[in-house]
């Protein structure tokens, strides 16, 4: 019975609290799941508020009955809102657009819920004179229905109930027949349990969220787990009664049980006890028995959990290598099991930069050794961490207090190893750790321990280095530096998305040098190579630092010029051409090559919708500016104009008399300090009407082009 007691007790225990804890998570899971879905809808409803508070707004701007009435229908067009209504100072409405839900319609500011069910939520503002008399007030609403209740479900991820505002009975629910009642027994805020396993809570109303909703939610326990536990129990009671019928029958053959014990050890079972019921010679030899199988059960213990450290530490090394080019996650986890493998308490990963100095990448457990905001960098040379990246030698040992490094961790114990890239001698990083558990100093073990990890690092960091350098080889231009065709296609997808999602304008220029052919025949595929590369150092000269150069292939460039109209984008093109029209190109200090470039514009919205409709229209007006002679600049028409106009470039550089440059006849200057890094608000203040010419884009045109090409 003692033993009964003791086996089954802790079992019976262990099955209560097991079943106890499955009860309490799964609560607390669904809890937090309300909660979370409590907050989403909170903020979708103040969201719908907002929205609903600024179309009332609009409407309530305009001061004239008619226009008012045209926002209000705009307003609902646009689906901002479901209806609109317009009331005067008595509460009379005096215009509510068609097809208005019923009134009263529940207001977002409102504590309390009108009675009644819930149709429509609205937001409501005042209607003022210009003087500021009250007028009344505009209300925008948003009708609530199943389709309204179905989206907070969505969004939420559990069940919703919408109330009546007067009763607790269910208007619209996402709930099933035999669940839909049982969610009103929620009260409050608070979570409860109905009788079918579900959780409630009650939202609402309150300001800023003026629906009477219940959230709900199904219960997580599985059915199978308490089966299976009373399975165990009743296997676990089965088991320990037949252990207790044969120990009865054997307690007084002590060596059946020693003879026993010996064969479950020899099988591999070090958990083989044998009772000591006596101090003769079977006792001492029981004892005996039980303290060897101790010893060795910890020592195989301590093996096996040495052993499995290491394997997971090595597997999570391997992977981090074989599936990240985060330089910082694999330095983090080669320090990491570096530390665990050694019982090192702290450690770091210093890299050299391009000053000779070790910047620390990575640390771990060095807060309190180094002082507070101070970085861990290392002179090479200086200290022990300088001795060995300047030595390439590892070293080891132990610091006095006294003589601690300036600049490193204060620690007592050490081992530092440095590591270079495959390929390379000199050192590029160290990996050190610092004070070994127990206190003991590093061992050669530890060393070669550390060298292999210090190996480890050595090829992480230059695969992140090769593969960053192939990153940058694949975007860029080998001959020019500039950006290539590649980029330039995931560059012109993403400024326009900027460009349209903030209204802006994006100016494209295709550039194209004039008889590119002439100069190969002429002087030499070298010599066009040496052009194409001067060209392009100037084309980033006369740029700003926010706008993108991409060489799109042969002699053809491709320029992206963000928040510019066209007056800039022609601005930039005069710039460019006279640049490359004024200083020849010299080759070998000796020969001065003449080049022109012809150049295409075209503007985002204005001449297109898309970015590759853009880029085709900017190659459109470069075939006429080929067509027009050559060393010229063209700007696409509008969308509805299918022939780009003809814009030419001066004949040299003439700067006005106040030094600005000018677009035309009676354009304004530019901003003072615009040029080649001015702003695109500098090029054309975003905002500001812009006439249009002809089929041009917009804003007015440099003068046409007098000289022949």
């Amino acid at each position: 019975m003692a033993f009964l007691a003791v086996v089954l007790g802790p079992v019976l225990l262990g099955a209560v609290f097991v079943g106890a804890t499955l009860s309490a998570v799964d609560r607390n899971r669904s809890a937090e799941r309300l909660g979370l879905a409590a907050s989403t809808v909170r903020t979708s409803v103040d969201a719908l508020c907002q929205q609903l508070r600024a179309a009332a707004d609009a409407v309530a701007l305009r001061t004239d009955p008619a226009a008012r009435a045209g926002a209000a229908g705009q307003v609902v067009g646009r689906g901002i809102a479901a209806a609109v209504l317009v009331a005067d100072v008595a509460g009379n409405t005096t215009y509510v657009t068609p097809g208005a839900p019923p009134t009263p319609w529940h207001d977002c500011a409102g504590a309390q819920v009108a009675d009644g069910p819930v149709r429509a939520v609205s937001a409501r503002v005042d209607l003022r004179d210009p003087a500021g008399a009250a007028l009344g007030s505009v209300a925008a609403a948003q009708v609530v229905d199943p389709a309204f209740v179905g989206r907070l479900a969505a969004a939420t991820g559990v069940g919703v109930t919408l109330l009546d505002g007067d009763a607790d009975r269910v208007t619209f629910t996402t709930e099933t027949d035999g669940v839909r009642e049982t969610v009103l027994a929620a009260t409050g805020e608070q979570v409860i349990e109905t009788p079918d396993g579900r959780y409630a809570r009650r939202l609402g109303p309150s300001p800023g969220q003026p629906l009477p909703l219940v959230l709900s939610v199904a219960g997580e326990q599985p059915a199978g787990p308490p089966t299976v536990l009373l399975g165990a129990v009743l296997l676990a009671v089965v088991l320990a009664v037949l252990a207790a019928w044969r120990l009865g029958r054997v307690t007084t053959r002590p060596l059946v049980e020693l003879a026993g014990a010996v064969d479950r050890v020899a099988r591999g079972d070090l958990t083989a006890r044998v009772p000591v019921r006596s101090r003769d010679e079977i006792g001492r030899l029981a004892a005996a028995f039980n303290q060897m199988t101790r010893e060795t059960a910890s020592y195989v213990a301590a093996l096996t959990s040495s052993r499995d450290q290491l394997r997971g530490h090595l597997a999570v090394l391997g992977d981090t290598l074989a599936s990240t080019h985060d330089l910082q996650r694999i330095l983090r986890v080669i320090l990491r099991s570096a530390i665990a493998a050694t019982g090192a308490r702290a450690g770091a990963v210093l890299l050299l930069d391009s000053g000779d100095v070790l910047v620390g990448r990575c640390a771990e457990g060095l807060a309190g050794r180094l002082p507070v905001g101070e970085p861990l960098r290392v002179p090479v040379g200086a200290g022990v961490i300088g001795l060995v990246a300047a030595t390439g030698e590892a070293r080891r040992g132990r610091v006095e207090p006294a003589d601690a490094p300036a600049g490193e961790p204060r620690c007592e114990t050490y081992v530092a190893v440095p590591f270079a890239a495959p390929a390379a001698d000199a050192a590029v990083g160290v990996l050190v750790l610092y004070d070994r558990l127990g206190g003991a100093e590093f061992d050669d073990d530890d060393l070669a321990t550390l060298r292999t990890f210090a190996g480890h690092a050595a090829v992480a960091v230059e695969n992140v280095r090769v593969h960053e350098e192939a990153q940058r080889l694949s975007m860029t231009d080998p001959l020019t530096g500039l950006w290539n065709y590649r980029y330039l296609r995931e560059s012109l997808r993403r400024e326009v998305e900027r460009a349209n999602r903030f209204g802006r304008t994006l100016s494209i220029l295709v550039l194209d040098l004039d008889r590119f052919k002439r100069v190969n025949d002429s002087y030499g595929h070298a010599a066009g190579d040496a052009v194409l590369a001067e060209f392009a150092k100037r084309l980033r000269g006369e740029i700003r630092e926010v706008d993108l150069a991409f060489r799109q292939g042969g002699e053809e460039f491709v320029l992206l010029l963000p928040e510019t109209d066209a007056r800039g984008a022609a601005i930039v093109a005069e710039r460019l051409g006279a640049a490359l029209r004024d200083t020849p190109i010299t080759v070998d200090e000796e020969l001065a090559i003449p080049v022109t470039v012809s150049i295409g514009i075209a503007v985002y919205p204005d001449h297109a919708g898309t970015g590759q409709e853009v880029l085709d229209a900017a190659d459109e007006a470069l075939y006429a500016a080929k067509a027009a002679g050559r060393d010229a600049y063209r700007i696409a028409g509008r969308r509805s104009d299918a022939v780009a106009e003809e814009i030419a470039v001066p004949a040299g550089p003439a700067s006005p008399e106040d030094g600005l440059p000018r677009a035309g006849p009676g354009i304004r200057p530019m901003a003072e300090g615009t040029g080649r890094h001015a702003t695109g608000a500098s090029r054309a203040a975003p905002g500001v009407p812009r006439p249009a010419t002809g089929g041009a884009s917009s804003g007015p045109h440099p003068p046409r082009q007098s000289r022949g090409r």
